[in-house]
């Protein structure tokens, strides 16, 4: 079995992809181990989670600071840790080009659209005002430009007739579980 890639996840809230990501990091065929979860955040309950699951975290707070000094300490963070790989799970922050291109071709999000449809936030509503039949989540590669990187794996769920933003989310969410593990996977197979 190949040696499994050290992957960081880096959240701002509950972390429920997150948890998926633990959670499918652990069947025998997995190509990597969650060695860190940072937030910026430090009351995310998905730092609580993870600590509690054994996995290392950490926590710093932007407010009040020049961005490059607040996204060194994650940077440093991560390195210390050993981490190989970065995935967003409802990071909720741009990153700044100069830490994209650090870890340039290292850095996987989800996003819960169809990508190129409907960038950046209020994607479902977005999607239901278009009157489109079907939505769903990509996961993508991270560049400097907003959710615009190469997709490397989507899924499509279907948009109700009675739809809000809100069921809508729910589903996708659901959908994105799924997505992101076997998305990650893949793209690191294919490295």
């Amino acid at each position: 079995m190949a040696e499994r890639t050290r992957v960081a996840v880096l959240l701002s809230g509950r972390g429920s992809n997150m948890q998926s990501l633990v959670a499918a990091s652990r069947a025998p065929d997995a190509r990597y181990d969650i060695v860190l979860v940072a937030s910026d955040k430090p009351e995310a309950p998905g730092l609580t989670w993870a600590a509690g699951q054994g996995i290392a975290t950490f926590a710093a707070s932007p407010k009040g600071r020049p961005k490059a000094e607040f996204e060194g300490e994650i940077d440093a963070a991560l390195r210390a840790a050993g981490v190989e790989l970065i995935a967003l799970a409802g990071y909720m922050r741009l990153l700044s080009p100069a830490f994209v291109a650090a870890w340039a071709g290292r850095i996987l999000n989800i996003h819960p659209s169809l990508l190129p449809k409907y960038k950046g936030l209020d994607t479902h509503a977005r999607a239901i005002a278009a009157g489109d039949t079907v939505a769903g989540a990509s996961v993508h590669l991270v560049t400097e430009a907003l959710d615009d990187g190469p997709v490397i794996g989507q899924t499509q769920v279907p948009v109700m007739a009675d739809d809000t933003a809100d069921t809508l989310a729910a589903r996708v969410l659901v959908a994105e579980h799924a997505l992101y593990p076997a998305a990650l996977n893949g793209f690191l197979s294919a490295r």
